[in-house]
């Protein structure tokens, strides 16, 4: 028995890092679920390999900033199992650059991806889940909330989905469905990698100069994450509501 048999997630931005992980291990506690990713293939690729390893998985292609690839995907995820109970907001994107460099699309971009598209997914997904008088939304938010170097249109966004959480919190608690966030520190990841690469920095070197600054001794891993996130999502998480847990190996806040 698992904490979700019986239970329907999406999770967007599952094609790959704490995705792809939350994917798996809401799948591995008994939920099926919707693997969506902008790169529609690679959600394919992902759900497939789930299902090889005897799990209940499909893959869409997903750009959460468009509405009507939104409600289709969350349309044809409650159509395909008859409800809808688990949403984790994860798709995201970096444009990072200091202010003066910052372009007027890698502004808009990342809030479009971020706020726009967990409006939209968020909207879409509580229909279903007020009508069943039962909802789980994880927002995933950062660390870089609490201001980061180089990221003022990410921590903008970031800190922005954890005031998204608390007002949904407020509005749809009542009908049963609870909103919380969870806030990762440094994180193994695609998009790390990216970002050492974009940096010039070797990625071992990388990770090793992020562990030093971190309590526990070790960087993240999108298990890690995921493992918060499936928290959040479980009965035993119910009367827990509108809040950031920060999975960064140490206090951030």
């Amino acid at each position: 028995m698992g904490r979700l048999d019986g239970r329907v997630a999406l999770v967007t931005g599952a094609g790959r890092g704490i995705g792809l992980a939350t994917a798996r291990r809401l799948a591995q506690e008994g939920a099926s679920v919707c693997i969506a990713d902008i790169a529609g293939a690679v959600a394919e690729e992902v759900a497939g390999t789930l299902r090889g390893e005897g799990l209940e998985a499909f893959g869409v292609r997903l750009d959460v900033t468009d509405r009507e690839e939104v409600e289709a995907a969350v349309g044809e995820t409650a159509g395909r199992y008859g409800r809808l109970d688990i949403l984790v907001n994860n798709a995201g994107i970096t444009r990072d650059n200091l202010i003066f460099r910052m372009t007027d699309e890698d502004w808009r971009s990342v809030v479009d991806v971020h706020l726009t598209g967990a409006f939209l997914c968020s909207r879409a997904a509580q229909k279903h889940m007020v009508e069943n008088r039962y909802g789980r939304i994880v927002n995933v938010s950062s660390t870089s909330a609490l201001g980061n170097r180089g990221q003022s249109n990410y921590s903008a966004v970031k800190a922005g989905l954890q005031g998204f959480t608390k007002t949904l919190a407020i509005e749809l608690g009542r009908f049963g469905v609870t909103v919380n966030a969870v806030a990762p520190g440094f994180v193994e990841t695609e998009m790390t990698r990216t970002t050492a690469e974009r940096m010039g920095f070797d990625f071992e070197d990388f990770v090793a100069a992020r562990v030093e600054t971190i309590p526990v001794g070790r960087s993240g891993k999108p298990e890690d994450i995921a493992a918060a996130i499936l928290f959040f999502a479980t009965e035993e998480a119910s009367f827990i509501n509108g809040q950031v847990l920060y999975a960064a190996g140490g206090p951030r806040a």
